[in-house]
């Protein structure tokens, strides 16, 4: 679905573009790359890495800091999608190694946990050994399952790789990674002025922290965890910086299920994880909206895209991520109804693109045969042709220089 909200008053002038990318874990990293494929091949006239302002929520910070790194769609589909990238081979299991060193570290107190209910209950014996032992044991419990230092590993590799750099300071677009601060519940931009000395793979770690599943980040003695707690998309930021075109992608929607299949009629069928799955959505969702009508009202100058899924999308909301073919399928899915969308409102879209100096190109929209993965064959096809070439020419070199020893 595609909502467009044009400027009130349209600003005049050199035009700024921003991308904001909202959370949404695996699931959400796989829609938004297959998304920003479909509007990378649609909007002509600036590439999406060259945007001036980008802004990430939890895993939408993840691909956020990849484009401003200056890996496109494209590549992000060889590396996450598709594993055909050999300098940096990615697996979903590696977001699921358990967390061994929280549960120690949680085991290392039972000690301490057995005195103070002990003490508890020679205090208040009348209370009871289980009223004494349920207020200590809550220290017990892990503040995680699973360990988030193998995904920071992978993204300190890539951001060092040549030619990209885990430094906010030495980007040439500016880069938001919102986080949550857990000891206060406020809500931290890290790339902002006197927030840009951080790693940007340590800020990406941050804002991906989703409690109890993954560690807080410890970021200078402060402890930081997954930014959508409060802040679904801060596409406001990117407004503050002056940008006149703000592309918004969230991949997280309530699910419709009365317009759903009798297979996925009622959710309370489908168990805790899509219950939890559906309230959580829909709590991060109408903060959305409320954040969104906000702008129209505060940045009357600014003209603003916002994509999502369809409410009654199952597919989306019943995909196995985890699975090779589950990521593949959804990545293919929101390139296709993202280039569904943009065709649709091509008259309204069309004429507001033109303002900042961009072009919709509807005849690759209407191309049927385009998948998500012909961009990464198209390019491997030039690769091979430039490889072919250069071949050519140094063998061609080659000749020549032989022919003029020869001749001495």
């Amino acid at each position: 679905m595609l909502t467009l909200e044009p400027a009130r008053r349209p600003r005049v002038g050199r035009t700024k573009i921003a991308i904001a990318l909202a959370g949404g874990g695996p699931l959400g990293a796989f829609y938004e790359v297959g998304a920003l494929q479909a509007l990378s091949e649609a909007i002509q006239g600036r590439a999406l890495v060259d945007a001036d302002v980008f802004t990430g929520v939890s895993s939408g910070a993840l691909i956020a800091a990849g484009l401003a790194n200056g890996f496109d769609a494209t590549t992000m589909g060889s590396m996450f999608i598709h594993d055909e990238s050999n300098l940096f081979p990615f697996s979903p299991s590696m977001l699921l190694q358990p967390a061994i060193g929280e549960y120690a570290k949680r085991l290392a107190q039972l000690p301490t946990v057995i005195l103070r209910a002990t003490e508890q209950y020679m205090r208040e014996p009348l209370s009871g050994p289980w009223s004494a032992a349920v207020g200590s044991v809550g220290r017990m419990i892990p503040a995680a399952v699973f360990d988030n230092g193998p995904l920071e590993d992978y993204l300190r590799a890539v951001f060092n790789s040549p030619g990209h750099t885990d430094d906010f300071r030495k980007l040439k677009s500016r880069l938001y990674i919102v986080v949550t601060n857990l000891n206060t519940g406020e809500t931290v931009h890290f790339g902002g002025p006197g927030k840009d000395h951080v790693p940007i793979s340590r800020a990406v770690l941050a804002s991906s922290a989703l409690p109890g599943l993954y560690c807080a980040v410890e970021i200078d003695g402060q402890q930081f965890v997954d930014g959508a707690l409060f802040r679904t998309m801060n596409a406001s930021l990117a407004l503050e910086e002056g940008c006149s075109l703000v592309i918004c992608i969230n991949p997280l929607v309530p699910f419709d299920a009365s317009r759903a299949s009798a297979r996925h009629a009622n959710l309370a069928d489908e168990g805790l994880p899509a219950v939890l799955a559906q309230t959580f959505r829909s709590l991060i969702h109408s903060r959305m909206q409320v954040g969104m009508a906000s702008y129209r009202i505060r940045y009357p100058a600014a003209d603003t895209l916002l994509l999502e899924p369809d409410r009654n999308d199952e597919r989306l909301f019943f995909t196995n991520v985890f699975r090779y073919t589950g990521r593949k399928r959804l990545a293919e899915h929101a390139y296709q109804r993202t280039r569904h969308d943009l065709l649709a409102q091509a008259g309204a879209l069309g004429p507001l693109l033109r303002r900042h100096g961009l072009r919709l190109n509807t005849e690759v929209l209407r191309d049927r045969h385009r998948t998500f993965s012909t961009a990464g064959e198209e390019r491997a096809t030039r690769a091979r042709h430039a490889t072919r070439d250069l071949g050519q020419a140094l063998d061609r070199l080659q000749n020549v220089l032989s022919n003029s020893r020869s001749t001495a």
